[in-house]
């Protein structure tokens, strides 16, 4: 039996359909989940997929951490379910409190849209384990409030504890602090990145396919659990 993995969709997400894709891609069954959805009807794992959830008012991701379904998910990760979280969905997953820190408007003020090297800086959670340490990927990038911004003491404590999944390599393109594109849970379990590997899944239509790897180790964290 597959795994399951459930996809959300907020009024504004755009690339929902991109990350089913993927998770197909990687063997595994695909879950349409809704915002106003109370329960995620039975999946593995989540995925929360990028966008411009309910348009980015008040702050990019705000609003959406209080959907309904976003009850549902803090829950779950809390328990361990693993949850990816992807651009605008990082930024959800930061404003519900499952990863720290915060993202503003890119250091250029202006939205930000290519091809993005990055090095895996940990390969051990739930997200990561089929790359091998220090590996470098190619995946799309494109957002206007990218830039990962913390304390200084929350910074020193996810470089200490190994917690910076995905660095920028080859130039920081928003200005995020030392260079972070992607963080992890204290647990390695949930994972928030702000480039998009959901569309480097086949180099037929993306850059490379690396960012499968992303979606087949969830699978295997699932069949090992």
């Amino acid at each position: 039996m597959s795994a399951r993995i459930g996809v959300i969709t907020f009024p504004g997400t755009l690339d929902d359909g991109d990350a089913a894709r993927a998770v197909r891609y990687a063997d595994a069954e695909a879950v349409s989940l809704w915002h106003a959805d109370e329960d995620l009807h039975g999946v593995d794992a989540v995925v929360v997929p990028g966008g411009f959830s309910y348009g980015d008012y008040l702050r990019a991701g705000v609003i959406a951490r209080y959907a309904p379904v976003m009850t549902s998910v803090i829950e779950a990760a809390r328990k361990g379910m693993p949850v990816l979280g992807i651009c605008n969905g990082f930024q959800i997953l930061c404003e519900a409190g499952l990863l720290p820190g915060a993202m503003i408007r890119n250091q250029g003020l202006h939205f930000v849209c290519r091809d993005q090297w990055l090095r895996i800086d940990n390969h051990t959670t739930a997200w990561t384990t089929r790359y091998e340490p220090g590996a470098e990927i190619l995946v799309p990038l494109k957002n206007n409030d990218g830039c990962y911004v913390a304390e200084q003491s929350t910074l020193d404590m996810l470089e200490a504890e190994g917690r910076v999944a995905f660095r920028y390599v080859g130039g920081n393109p928003n200005g995020s602090r030392n260079d972070i594109a992607g963080i992890t849970s204290e647990n390695g379990r949930v994972v928030g990145l702000m480039p998009h590997p959901e569309h480097a899944i086949d180099a037929l239509t993306g850059p490379s396919d690396d960012g499968l790897g992303l979606f087949y180790s969830a699978v295997d964290a699932l069949v090992q659990a």
